[in-house]
Parts: C-alpha cells; structure tokens; sequence
C-alpha cells in the first residue's frame, strides 16, 4: 500500500478512534462506579452491589455476544421506552426473567461514573456506550409543579457526556437500558 494511501486511510480514521476513546478526570478522583462494585453474571447482566440492581450491559437495540456489546443503540420516545421494556417482558424476558423496566431517575444516577466524561459511565461494565451528546431515558417523569407543562416531559441522562440529567420532551428520542430489582 503506498504512503499516499496509508495516510488517507490513517487521516480517515483518526475521528473513529478518538471518539471511541474515553476522558477520564485525574486518578486523585475516586471512581463512583468502580469494576468491583459490580458483579459479572457472565450472561450479558451485571449486578451492582450497592443497590442489588441487575442491569443490562448493553443499551436496547444492541446485543451482547458473550464479550461486548455489539451493533447500535436504538432510540425511543419516553413512552416507547415504557413500552419496550413491556415488550422484553412479553417475548420471554432477557436471560430467563421477566421483570425488566426502565429505571428510575436515582437508579439511572447510581451508574454514572463521575471520574470520567465520553462516556461518564464504567465502560468495562458498559461496553460500546456512546459517548456522542446521547441520552438515556429513565422512567422518572418531571414532577416540577412550576411548568405547567410538565406532563410533557421526562428526565433523562447524558452518559455520553457529563453524566447530567435533564428533563426532555417525551417525545424526543433517546437510548434506553434495562433493569430488575430495586424500587
């Protein structure tokens, strides 16, 4: 291959593999969701040992195939994501239960790794979560008596970035994660 050509395909490349990797703040920040808080169920799930929550590793839309999660997260309306978790449950659940739903607002917040940002989430635990200006829903809608439409929206996070929670129109599309237990 000339020089010509490994430059155009370096120069080509240089955007994929910087946005695949991940900004983490200095070392003398604690991790908020170290490795070992969570337990590996070997089986596409993890179970954080802090809250006893079962997670999905992978976003809805992707699939685990025994090592990461692969292909893309899908986007959903807030409703939508309601009702896939419905759906998950109806077609026989994720790895034999079938008690899967949208987390809540604090539940979504206890995943959020603050040491680091693209992605502000434990990627060892997470694998292939975006880190473009994404956001995963949660089942929490807005409650602020202040809007009077506050019907119309629902908070979500920013895992792809920061890690903040911010309160969108449910009509807007954003990822979704699974998970049981908890509540």
């Amino acid at each position: 291959m000339s020089k010509f050509i490994q430059t155009l395909v370096l120069l080509t490349l240089l955007p994929i593999m910087a946005r695949a990797a991940q900004l983490c703040k200095p070392l003398n920040i604690a991790a908020t969701t170290p490795t070992s808080q969570f337990i590996d169920n070997r089986n596409g799930t993890v179970t954080d040992s802090k809250t006893s929550l079962m997670w999905k590793k992978c976003s809805e839309g992707q699939n685990w195939n025994g090592t990461t999660c692969v292909g893309s997260a899908s986007s959903y309306t807030w409703q939508e994501a309601l009702q896939k978790a419905q759906a998950v449950n109806a077609a026989g659940g994720f790895v034999g239960k079938t008690d899967w739903r949208v987390p809540n607002r604090n539940e979504l917040r206890s995943i959020i790794e603050r040491q680091c940002y693209k992605s502000a989430i434990n990627l060892t635990i997470f694998p292939n979560t975006l880190y473009a200006w994404s956001f995963w829903w949660s089942s929490s809608p807005l409650s602020d008596r202040l809007l009077s439409s506050d019907t119309d929206y629902a908070w979500a996070i920013a895992f792809g970035s920061s890690g903040s929670d911010w309160a969108y129109y449910r009509s807007s599309k954003y990822k979704v994660r699974l998970v049981r237990g908890g509540q």
